[in-house]
């Protein structure tokens, strides 16, 4: 279950940081945000 959240957490900031390049800021600070509440390391919303 950890490896899933790990690489849904990266799609996700990927995701962000794309949002970011492409002048996007607060969709991709929230993306990148809710990357680091799914992602298995640090804090996640479904410990």
């Amino acid at each position: 279950m950890a490896f899933i959240l790990w690489i849904i957490a990266a799609i996700i900031a990927i995701y962000g940081v794309l949002r970011l390049v492409r002048g996007d800021i607060l969709i991709g600070i929230v993306l990148l945000v809710v990357a680091c509440l799914v992602g298995p390391g640090g804090y996640s919303i479904f410990k």
